[in-house]
């Protein structure tokens, strides 16, 4: 078998401080009998991964790799729509929710020697106007949270819920207009998330029935709801049991425009804020993305999950 060209993409600013020993990781667990020498490289400004990805793409290399959180995920996956070249993930962000859909492992070494194994399938993505997104888009609560969650200095679950939980307070929700050939919802809405993976990353499943590989987009509009249901809602998130809430109305489609009074909308897109343009035309393309991925077993840790989020949440509470 001739050996493989790979790339790795590692963003030096995003996500956690994991970043600085990957180099040595890649020497001492990538297979040298499957790959050449892998080539490292480094993103200097944003933008940079989608630059850097298409190049390599042009150049054929077989696999290449993003290290980095979801930002960083998004641009390289970007730089490799429709090619060949195969996109691998070491996930050291925040949330990762592309690498958590595709069963990848959050240890490095471990995601490492699931490249090695060479398992890849193709999957769909969305666009939203002229933003491409892999896991999930929307607005609302979820996209100011985004924007709050993008100033702060802090990074990680805990600090995310805490934003979320001091953001809940004040919010206002906004009135929306969906629009397709077969769908018209015109409604006040806490927030509307657009899912082609079924989490924001984090295990956190706000489209559970959502899959990467069917062709479809699973939107999620949620609305207001008291302060008393918080605790529920955070277990059906953390469950994969939000679809069943009272407060939430859960559609499929392929394409759908959405529409407000306001001209522009704070907006998400992967977790990343972004100011949009509205209408807003969201639908997704099947079959554009090679990725390694890995078959799924679940582990005590995802069994338990929803522990650990209610604990966060009541640390969160206490901080406020």
């Amino acid at each position: 078998m001739q050996k493989q060209r790979i790339g790795f993409i590692i963003n030096p600013i995003s996500g956690t401080n994991k970043k600085k020993h990957i180099p040595d990781l890649i020497e001492e667990n990538l297979s040298k009998e499957l790959f050449l020498k892998p080539d490292i490289l480094f993103t200097e400004h944003k933008g940079h991964a989608i630059e850097i990805a298409r190049k390599l793409a042009q150049q054929k290399y077989d696999i290449v790799v993003a290290v980095g959180g979801d930002g960083t995920v998004n641009e390289v996956a970007q730089g490799l729509l429709h090619t060949e070249t195969v996109l691998g993930i070491i996930p050291v962000g925040s949330g990762n929710g592309l690498a958590r859909h595709l069963g990848i492992p959050m240890n490095s070494t471990h995601a490492i020697e699931v490249i090695n194994m060479l398992q890849t399938a193709t999957i769909d993505y969305g666009k939203a106007n002229e933003q491409f997104f892999f896991c999930t888009c929307g607005t609302g609560f979820d996209a100011n949270v985004s924007w709050d969650f993008a100033k702060s200095h802090k990074r990680g679950l805990n600090s995310y819920i805490e934003l979320a939980l001091k953001n809940y307070i004040n919010f206002t929700p906004q009135h929306y207009i969906l629009t397709n050939d077969k769908i018209q919802i015109e409604q006040s809405a806490f927030l509307i998330t657009f899912a082609n993976a079924a989490q924001y990353g984090n295990n956190i499943y706000i489209a559970p029935q959502a899959s990467i590989l069917d062709g479809m987009m699973d939107i999620a509009i949620f609305s207001e709801f008291p302060v008393t249901a918080l605790p529920e809602i955070t277990l059906k998130l953390l469950t994969r049991q939000i679809d069943k809430s009272i407060y939430l109305n859960y559609l499929q489609t392929d394409k759908i425009t959405l529409n407000c009074p306001e001209k522009s909308l704070q907006f998400h897109i992967d977790g990343e804020a972004v100011m949009m343009e509205t209408p807003i035309d969201i639908c997704i393309i099947p079959a554009g993305l090679k990725v390694i991925c890995k078959n799924k077993r679940k582990s005590n840790n995802e069994q338990n999950i929803f522990v650990k989020g209610l604990e966060s949440m009541k640390k969160s509470l206490k901080s406020i």
